[in-house]
C-alpha cells in the first residue's frame, strides 16, 4: 500500500508516516517512480510506534526496541531494552507520586486545611 492508503488505514498523517522512515522505525520500499510502498505489517508497526510514543518514548528507544518485537530476535540486547524500558516506567511513576503530592499540597490551601509556614490559618 502507498503512504495515502496507510495513512487512511492507521490515522497518522503522511508527514508522520515520513518522520519515522527519516527515523529508522517504519521502512518503505520505494517503487520506480519513487513512491513509497509498505506491506500489511506496517499497520501494526505504526500502531505499535504510536503507543511508544504515548507512553513517552523517545525515537531512538522505539528504534531499538522494535528489532527486539521481531519474532527471530535474539534476546541478547532486547534483556537490556527491557530494563531501560523499565526505568522509564519507574521514572513515570515518580513524577505520578510527584504531581499527586503536589495536587494534595494544592487542595489542602485551598480546602483551607493548610496555610502558609508561619501564619495563621484563615478564620472561618
Amino acid at each position: 500500500m502507498r503512504i495515502g492508503e496507510l495513512a487512511r488505514v492507521t490515522g497518522v498523517s503522511t508527514r508522520s508516516l515520513r518522520y519515522y522512515e527519516a527515523q529508522g522505525l517504519l521502512p518503505a520500499e520505494r517503487t520506480a517512480n519513487g513512491y513509497r510502498e509498505y506491506d500489511e505489517r506496517a499497520v501494526r508497526q505504526v500502531a505499535f510506534i504510536q503507543d511508544l510514543y504515548r507512553a513517552g518514548l523517545s525515537s531512538q528507544l522505539i528504534r531499538d526496541i522494535i528489532p527486539c518485537t521481531a519474532p527471530e530476535s535474539s534476546g541478547g540486547d532486547c534483556d537490556a531494552l527491557v530494563a531501560r524500558v523499565r526505568q522509564v516506567r519507574d521514572q513515570l511513576a515518580r513524577q505520578e507520586r510527584q504531581l499527586a503530592d503536589r495536587r494534595e499540597m494544592l487542595e489542602r490551601y485551598l480546602s483551607g486545611a493548610a496555610s502558609p509556614a508561619g501564619l495563621a490559618p484563615p478564620a472561618p
